[in-house]
């Protein structure tokens, strides 16, 4: 312990005076413990001083071992090498006569292989000359064997003139049997039975030669075999589009007629299919030199009946050479066709159809690209499909121009039969016109992918858009238009749409008809680029057309909200002419208001019943945007309203908001309608809040009218001003004191149908304090008046509100006093 810690050690054990009786027993247990701790240390010392002396002669004896080992090494590996030479030299003279032993058993199977050889040679060399090809096949096996054996002895010269003369033989047998091969069709083997026999034995020749003359040989007898074929389709009288077909029964009539015959050729050699491959590219260059020398444009129907069987002949070698089956992808897509062309189907129909096409792509996507390995013949890999059918691609623009007139005059047809009408018992609100032309259009798209899935689909999708898009014209043409020219500006109709019961009917119908149209040319889009080829896939889109019944969706429902706009004109135009500056009480609703609830219960029925929820909520948007604004600026249009007037304008005017509010029950599609209330709340709110301030004192109308209209403009001021019928002497002074307070009030930028939030104070010098005060009384009366405009208005009816405000009069204080005070 340093000094500091052993003080508070002697602290800790004697902290007062009288433990200071413990220090002598203390000091005599130190003294023992020190006494037990040198006894320790002294018999540590002494056992280590032994066990030293111990690990000296350990240590030594240990050096002592190590050195009799190394001693007992060196001995050992002096008599290995003794040994290792002793071994040797008894060894020397055996290992020469081993080498010997080798070398003359090489030279002896040496010679005796090359005896063999020579003796094949000559064996193989007479069966040559004799055509014993049998024979002959075997002696060429065991040749090249034995030959492979003096690979290393190739320099030798007696090896150089056997393999050469070997050479000769296999050159000499070639010529003999390509010279037989080439009886082979000429009919002389029907006059010898043998010949058969000794062709299918040089055949055996063939294959114990090189490959290349195997190839060769099969390219020489295709060549051979298609020369009669080159010669009668090259002429003039069969070199023609229409005699496609016989090209086709001359091949399958070859291959029947000679199967007996070509029995001799190995299977391996497939030497039919090598004969269908060249006949496919003999035929394809034979087609578009037809093609190509065309004067005019080709007859679709030749061009199409001769595509067809081109298509047909390359399934069935197909299937033939594969033993694969035909394209499933086709088959479905057909069977999907064949059942739209059955029925008219609906729009649960159309979905369900697609969705299962899409469901049955995708589970034999990866069972379709095995098809496709698997059209080859082991060892050949080659495919027949579109090997002759491809070279049409180019010249099918007059079959898409075909299918493009009669799509158009399909679509035509339908539109011009259409009766703008739903029968009686469909489940869909769409045109049949539009289910009709989509029907069409699979069939056509049927057709068409059963000929190509290439250049030429891709064309007829570019149809499909165009008959599409003017489709979609169509149904935009349909729509009512605005009244234009000379006798629509007499009359006061320019610029607005008027529509009957039956134009709404109809134009829900285009609005369901564009929504399935949209939908449906998605769909085909996607099934055409599962079944195009894929450098086409990608190109495939249909976003533009759908782009376009989204316009016309669009239009239509703005339609809708126009021609319901010009059945209000009139009504707005009754509102102008009630004398609401002479009305004597407040009554009932007004007339105008009745027959807007009319306008609205005839038509939002029909509405709701035929548009999706989606669209209808569209449509209430528009009209409460259209509407709500209106009647707000159409009370401007009056002329002077009296304070009766105004309460019975509220009155109106909060009618007006319940019928708005209540479409969407009317139109019994009443999700989403808590947006559209707040929407109307909002709108109706500016009207409401224009009639308090028509309400208000004279002496505070400016105070009103900034505090509820905080957007409004010093015009519409002096318009509210003659609305109370004030001269315009006593207009002026008030407009002086509105400009000079312009900046008074503070307000946020909306008005809100509730009152008006408190604004912030403005900003003032210390020495005008008491001008701020008063302003602060000011808006604080405004808002109290405004406060108990609202609830007169809205709570307890306007009868009760007029009742409120008499007594007020009488009253000195009270909010209701305000509202008479300056």
């Amino acid at each position: 312990m340093d000094k500091s810690s052993a003080l508070e050690y002697i602290n800790q054990m004697f902290p007062t005076e009288a433990s200071l009786s413990g220090v002598e027993p203390l000091m005599q247990k130190i003294h023992s413990e020190i006494r037990r701790v040198d006894a320790g240390i002294l018999a540590a010392v002494r056992q280590q001083s032994n066990s030293g002396t111990k690990a000296k002669e350990d240590l030594a004896a240990a050096t002592r071992a190590v050195q009799e080992l190394m001693y007992k090494i060196r001995e050992i590996k002096t008599k290995a090498e003794q040994s290792e030479t002793m071994v040797q030299e008894i060894c020397r003279d055996i290992k020469k006569l081993d080498f010997a032993k080798k070398h003359i058993t090489t030279t002896i199977t040496a010679l005796h292989r090359l005896t063999m050889l020579v003796s094949a040679v000559e064996q193989l060399q007479v069966m040559a000359s004799k055509r014993q090809y049998k024979e002959a096949a075997a002696q060429l096996e065991a040749v090249n064997q034995l030959c492979g054996h003096f690979e290393a002895y190739r320099d030798i010269p007696k090896i150089t003139e056997l393999r050469e003369k070997f050479k000769n033989i296999k050159q000499i047998l070639k010529s003999h049997v390509f010279s037989d091969f080439s009886s082979l069709g000429t009919g002389k083997e029907t006059e010898e039975a043998n010949l058969l026999q000794q062709l299918s034995d040089a055949c055996l020749v063939v294959d114990a030669l090189e490959p290349s003359v195997r190839e060769e040989l099969v390219r020489n007898f295709c060549s051979r075999e298609l020369t009669s074929y080159r010669q009668i389709f090259e002429g003039a009288e069969l070199a023609k589009l229409d005699k496609t077909e016989r090209r086709y029964a001359w091949i399958k009539r070859r291959l029947r007629t000679n199967e007996e015959i070509w029995k001799i050729f190995p299977p391996s050699w497939h030497v039919a299919y090598l004969l269908c491959i060249q006949f496919c590219k003999l035929t394809r260059a034979q087609l578009e030199e037809i093609l190509d020398n065309l004067k005019e444009k080709p007859d679709v129907g030749t061009l199409l009946m001769a595509l067809q069987r081109t298509l047909e002949f390359e399934e069935e070698l197909a299937e033939k050479f594969s033993g694969g089956t035909r394209n499933k992808e086709t088959g479905s897509n057909t069977e999907e066709m064949d059942k739209g062309e059955n029925e008219n189907p609906t729009v649960l129909d159309i979905r369900r159809k697609y969705e299962k096409k899409l469901a049955a792509h995708q589970g034999t996507e990866t069972e379709g690209k095995d098809g496709h390995r698997d059209l080859s013949v082991p060892g050949a890999g080659f495919n027949f499909r579109g090997i002759i059918s491809s070279c049409f691609e180019p010249h099918m623009t007059v079959y898409v121009e075909l299918e493009e007139k009669s799509l158009m005059e399909h679509m035509e047809k339908l539109v011009q039969e259409e009766s703008w009408d739903i029968e009686e018992g469909s489940q869909t609100n769409i045109l049949s016109s539009s289910m009709q032309l989509f029907l069409v259009i699979r069939r056509s798209l049927k057709r068409c992918s059963a000929l190509t899935k290439s250049q030429t689909l891709f064309n007829m999708f570019k149809v499909f858009q165009k008959i599409l898009r003017t489709y979609a014209t169509k149904l935009f043409g349909k729509l009512p238009k605005a009244g234009t020219g000379i006798v629509a500006a007499a009359t006061g109709t320019d610029g607005q749409i008027k529509t009957s019961d039956r134009d709404e009917k109809v134009i829900c119908y285009i609005v369901n008809t564009a929504e399935y149209c949209h939908k449906t040319s998605g769909e085909l889009a996607e099934n055409v680029s599962k079944m195009i080829d894929s450098q086409f896939s990608d190109k495939v889109d249909m976003s533009d057309v759908q782009d376009e019944f989204s316009a016309v969706i669009t239009k239509a429902l703005m339609t809708l909200v126009h021609g319901l706009e010009t059945k209000f004109d009139t009504e707005m135009a009754a509102m102008t002419r009630v004398p609401w500056g002479t009305l004597e009480s407040v009554g009932d609703q007004s007339e105008y208001v009745n027959g807007i609830n009319s306008i609205l219960t005839s038509s939002i029925p029909v509405f709701g019943s035929l548009l999706s929820l989606i669209y209808f909520q569209f449509f209430l948007d528009k009209l409460a945007a259209s509407l709500g604004p209106r009647f707000y600026l159409n009370i401007y249009k009056c002329k002077h309203i009296s304070e009766t007037g105004a309460q019975q304008m509220l009155l109106d005017t909060q009618a007006v908001k319940t019928i708005l509010l209540d479409i969407p029950a009317l139109g019994k599609q009443t999700s989403g309608a808590a947006s559209y209330s707040k929407f109307v709340s909002r709108e109706m709110s500016k009207a409401e809040a224009l009639l308090k301030v028509i309400l208000s004192p004279i002496d505070s109308v400016g105070d009103t009218y900034r505090a509820l209209l905080p957007e409004g403009t010093p015009l519409e001021f002096q318009r509210i001003l003659e609305l109370k019928g004030l001269k315009k002497a006593d207009q002026q002074s008030i407009l002086d004191d509105f400009n000079k307070h312009g900046s008074g009030i503070t307000q946020p930028p909306a008005v809100q149908s509730v009152v008006p939030a408190v604004p912030v104070a403005p900003t003032a010098p210390v020495a005008a304090n008491s001008a701020s005060a008063g302003v602060i009384a000011s808006r604080e009366d405004v808002l109290t008046r405004a406060a108990a405009l609202g609830r007169g208005a809205a709570t307890t009816g306007f009868k009760r509100f007029l009742a409120l405000t008499e007594a007020a009069k009488d009253r000195k204080d009270g909010p209701f006093r305000k509202l008479f005070n300056p």
